[in-house]
């Protein structure tokens, strides 16, 4: 099956205006390509010995330059780190550190990198990873000790004001706030889905300490990442601390299996619902879980509840920002972040411990097969991402 087909089988059955959306991201973009077929990535995996007899790991499945950010956490401080685990998995520890270097190499294009540039920066990665590995304690990214992007991200989200927050996602009607339905961060609900989520949303808030804070003004569609665009997923104004200012913004978003479970010969734990493996994982791997953080039933189907977080909060890159001493010191904050994830998740339901992860990174010599194998899976995505470029101008993929 060719790559069009893949990604059309793939991505049957889902929303097909935020599916549209998806596809025109993806088109002329290699980065955004790679973020919307992690199916395909995983499908391709080299066969080398390093992606199988690696240490089992929980991995975020998705690891790429846009998937660290920043968020509050049900602290209410701020944090640094992985921020998106929909593919989260059981897996060699390299799986997720290949993904990773693919990803760096393919932005490195888009930011006018040479590709020594680039090598150089997957090199850092690694290395802050390994050390980071081999010292065998679990940190995190704290707001004095952070530095460029990283401290610029951490700074923002601490000095926002809630209420400028909510006006750029909201509007007036009356004295109350509705979401803004906009087309490019939500599109409008329908009655049953409004109806459904409200009656959901009721009976949530009744195990919750303060029932009248996740009382609902308003729903819609959200629209919001790449490679999950088109799965159901709703931006819900809830009560909070009280009205207009003290409202909140939750994201609800439909649990779907891992992409990378079809290619993982380790068994899995049984998860009692998607949901709840996306949920577990976020809660070992992350330093402080998300605000809100729930795995959540809608009927028969599972959800993840948490609060929404702004793309904003994400790292991105352009050229005024992309320096290579701004790419390194961003490179090497991520390889630690990887490695204290993976520490901080070790020895849960599979996982090596610690010892046996402190043994791998001390090795090293994987560094080298690691680095190699990536310039192949960025070659396999740029040749992906010019065949779906063909297709989509010949109308392959209007949903």
């Amino acid at each position: 099956m060719d790559v069009v087909r893949r990604i059309q089988a793939f991505d049957a059955g889902r929303d097909p205006e935020r599916l549209q959306i998806k596809y025109r991201k993806m088109r002329g973009s290699a980065f955004a390509f790679l973020r919307g077929t992690c199916h395909l990535f995983y499908g391709a995996l080299p066969r080398g010995d390093v992606f199988k007899s690696a240490p089992l790991a929980w991995v975020c499945g998705d690891l790429h330059l846009e998937n660290f950010g920043c968020y509050k956490g049900d602290n209410r401080l701020a944090y640094f780190d992985i921020n998106d685990f929909d593919e989260a998995a059981l897996a060699p520890a390299t799986w997720d550190l290949l993904r990773m270097l693919t990803s760096l190499r393919i932005a490195a294009r888009g930011l006018s990198m040479k590709r020594s540039e680039a090598t150089q920066a997957c090199a850092v990665f690694l290395d802050a990873y390994g050390m980071a590995l081999a010292l065998g304690k679990a940190y995190w990214v704290e707001r004095e000790t952070a530095q460029g992007l990283v401290r610029d991200l951490l700074d923002g989200l601490r000095d926002r004001q809630r209420s400028r927050f909510l006006d750029a996602r909201t509007q007036f009607k009356g004295r109350k706030r509705i979401l803004l339905v906009d087309g490019i961060k939500a599109l409008p609900a329908t009655e049953a889905q409004r109806s459904a989520i409200t009656e959901f949303m009721a009976g949530f808030a009744q195990t919750q300490p303060n029932p009248g804070f996740f009382q609902v003004l308003d729903v819609a569609r959200r629209i919001a990442g790449t490679g999950s665009l088109g799965v159901d997923r709703h931006v819900v104004l809830v009560l909070g601390k009280g009205s207009p200012d003290g409202n909140y913004l939750l994201d609800l978003k439909l649990a779907l299996p891992s992409s990378l479970a079809p290619h993982l010969k380790v068994v899995q734990p049984r998860w009692k619902t998607q949901a709840d493996r996306v949920v577990t994982t976020q809660r070992r791997m992350q330093a402080v879980s998300m605000a809100f953080l729930h795995p959540v039933m809608l009927g028969k189907i599972p959800y993840v509840l948490r609060d929404l977080q702004p793309a904003d909060d994400r790292i991105t890159l352009d050229r005024s920002n992309s320096s290579m001493r701004v790419m390194e010191q961003l490179v090497r904050t991520m390889g630690n972040v990887v490695a204290w994830a993976q520490l901080r998740s070790a020895g849960r339901d599979g996982s090596a411990i610690a010892d046996a992860l402190i043994d791998f990174a001390q090795r090293r010599k994987w560094q080298a097969t690691l680095l190699g194998a990536s310039e192949h899976c960025a070659e396999q995505v740029r040749e992906g991402a010019a065949a779906f470029d063909i297709a989509y101008d010949d109308g392959a993929f209007v949903a």
